[in-house]
C-alpha cells in the first residue's frame, strides 16, 4: 500500500512554497478571468437580462440605477461573477494538484468522479435557474403591473437589484444541485448510509422547503422549483448508493475469492 501513494516527502517549507505557488496561479486566473469579463460586461449584462426582456414582452420594459456609481458596480459585480464561474475549473485543478500526491491510488480514483461531477452540477443547476426557473418567476412578479385603485402599478427594477437577484437564483440553484456530491462522500467516507437516507426521508422533505425558502425569493413559485429538484435528485442519490455498494460487495467477493 506504501508503493500506491505518491512519493512526496518534502518538507513542510517546500509544500508551504508549493501551495503559495498554486494560491498564485488562481489568483492570476482571478484577475484575467476578471478583466475579460469587466471589458465583455455589457455583453454579459445582457445575456442576464434576457429572462427579464422576455417576461416583459412586447409592452417592453426598463432597468434604472438609482446611484450615479450604480451601473459601474454592477459592471463590477459582473466581472467578478464571471471571474469566478470561468475561473473555477483552474482553482479545482490547482486544488486537486496539490492535494493529489498525499492521496494514495484508491483514495485519488475513489474522489475523482466527484471532482467531475462537481462542475457539471453546478452547471445543470444554474441552467435551471437561467433557462426555467427564472422566467417563470419574473412572468409572475411582473403579473402584479396594471392599475390599482386609479394608480398605475408598473415595475421599475434597478440594475443593481437585478443582477443581485439573478445571482442570488443562479448560485441557489448551483450550489443545492452539489447535494447529491455531498451525501455521497459522506457515503464513502461511512458518515452516512443508504439505510440511514431512507430513514431521514421524511426530514428531508421539510429541509428541502427550508433550504427553498431560505434561498430564493420570498414566492411559492421559486420556492417549489428548486424544492422539488431537491427531492428528486436526493432520490437518485439513494439510488446511486445502492449501485455503488453493490459494486463494493462484488469487489469485496472478488478480492475474497482470490485471497
Amino acid at each position: 500500500m506504501i508503493g500506491d501513494i505518491d512519493e512526496s516527502k518534502a518538507p513542510l517549507l517546500d509544500h508551504l512554497i508549493e501551495l503559495r505557488g498554486r494560491l498564485l496561479k488562481c489568483v492570476y486566473a482571478l484577475v484575467l478571468t476578471g478583466a475579460i469579463c469587466f471589458y465583455f460586461s455589457e455583453q454579459l449584462f445582457a445575456i442576464l437580462v434576457h429572462p427579464l426582456k422576455e417576461a416583459f414582452g412586447d409592452a417592453g420594459g426598463k432597468l434604472v440605477y438609482t446611484k450615479l456609481y450604480e451601473a459601474f458596480f454592477v459592471q463590477v459585480k459582473i466581472a467578478f461573477f464571471g471571474a469566478f464561474c470561468l475561473s473555477f475549473p483552474i482553482i479545482a485543478n490547482q486544488l486537486w494538484a496539490f492535494v493529489a500526491p498525499g492521496l494514495y491510488a484508491k483514495e485519488k480514483k475513489a474522489l475523482l468522479p466527484f471532482i467531475l461531477a462537481t462542475p457539471f452540477l453546478f452547471g445543470l443547476g444554474a441552467s435551471l435557474a437561467y433557462f426555467v426557473v427564472m422566467p417563470t418567476a419574473f412572468h409572475f412578479f411582473l403579473e402584479f403591473q396594471g392599475n390599482s385603485s386609479g394608480l398605475q402599478v408598473e415595475a421599475l427594477p434597478s440594475a443593481d437589484a437585478y443582477l443581485g437577484l439573478v445571482m442570488q437564483f443562479i448560485l441557489a440553484f448551483g450550489i443545492s444541485f452539489l447535494m447529491p456530491v455531498l451525501l455521497m462522500l459522506l457515503n464513502r467516507a461511512g458518515f452516512v448510509s443508504r439505510a440511514q437516507l431512507i430513514g431521514l426521508r421524511r426530514y428531508m422533505i421539510v429541509a428541502a422547503f427550508i433550504v427553498a425558502a431560505v434561498l430564493t425569493p420570498p414566492d411559492v413559485v421559486s420556492q417549489l422549483m428548486l424544492a422539488i429538484p431537491l427531492l428528486l435528485l436526493y432520490e437518485i442519490t439513494i439510488v446511486a448508493i445502492w449501485f455503488t455498494d453493490r459494486r463494493q460487495a462484488k469487489i469485496q467477493e472478488a478480492e475474497e475469492a482470490s485471497a
